[in-house]
């Protein structure tokens, strides 16, 4: 396949498979309880990357230290956002979780400002976190107290807030290591399996009902949505690069919204349509680069 062609479907894809996990999580939640929930989708996804591994003869880290900061960025990479979004949708609808999720960017600058990965902010990412929180605040719309739940907005700016400090921690502690994506992401998915099943104990609710869509929607959500969405990605940035890759940020609340819409008869109210737009906007202006002034001949 030529790359000119690969780069936009894999693109595409990937929209698709992010974009719909909110989708998944909510019909899913019909039958299982958030821990549930996340606990099956983290066995699942680390079960299709294990079995990639042992395709391509990878090995697994084998040192403590490498492991102990699996664990950490399994927690904050992959136990509370996904934790996160599961409660979260038990309150708000598929679409709004999408769109918060687009904070994710805006809160990784801001994050790697604070702890001091990145030297200083541009006049251009000051302005972009500027529109990402006012952006926002039109998906919360708090002088409309009925329009969107609170607390279920909150989860999600969370699980945004999660991943953002995901980024940061894996970029300095994981990223150096000699390993592979595929081997870190399938060691990652191990350590958060471990970390979901250990809070089982402290689900309050019963055994799940047996339905097939959200059974099959859970299945989904694990192969494709969590497993299978690494590799994606992955070939993403081997085909596009990270920059290029990153335009799959504006796609995905985008897919959200309309298969909640199409699918699950959500009403996104106007004000959230515009919150989602200013959002972007932030995130497309925070990563352009200021232009610089043209010296005099």
């Amino acid at each position: 396949m030529r790359t000119s062609i690969r780069g936009p479907l894999l693109i595409g894809t990937l929209a698709l498979v992010w974009g719909t996990n909110f989708l998944w999580i909510k019909v899913a939640l019909d039958a299982f309880s958030p821990i549930q929930l996340t606990v099956a989708r983290m066995v699942l996804g680390a079960l299709v990357l294990l079995a990639v591994v042992a395709i391509r003869r990878d090995k697994l880290p084998t040192d403590l230290p490498t492991w102990g900061h699996l664990f950490v960025a399994a927690l904050v990479a992959n136990v509370a956002p996904y934790l996160l979004f599961a409660l979260a949708e038990t309150r708000v609808d598929s679409g709004i979780a999408g769109a918060l999720n687009a904070t994710t960017p805006l809160w990784t600058l801001a994050l790697a400002f604070l702890v001091r990965q990145s030297s200083r902010l541009n006049a251009l990412q000051v302005l972009g976190l500027v529109l990402g929180f006012l952006g926002s605040l039109l998906i919360f719309t708090p002088w409309d107290a009925g329009s969107i739940d609170t607390l279920g907005a909150l989860f999600c700016l969370l699980a945004a807030l999660s991943y953002g400090i995901s980024y940061l921690y894996m970029s300095k502690y994981l990223t150096p290591k000699n390993l592979t994506p595929t081997v870190l992401s399938t060691s990652q998915l191990i350590a958060a399996s471990v970390l979901t099943a250990l809070t089982l104990p402290l689900d309050t609710a019963g055994a799940p009902k047996w339905s097939w869509v959200p059974w099959l929607s859970l299945v989904i959500l694990g192969v494709l949505g969590t497993g299978f969405a690494y590799i994606i990605n992955y070939a993403l940035i081997r085909t596009e690069g990270p920059v290029g890759a990153s335009v799959v940020t504006y796609l995905v609340p985008v897919a959200s919204v309309a298969f909640g819409v199409a699918f699950l008869s959500e009403s996104v109210p106007p004000l959230s349509l515009l919150g989602v737009a200013v959002i972007l906007l932030g995130v497309w202006t925070s990563r352009r680069r200021p232009t610089k002034a043209a010296t005099p001949s």
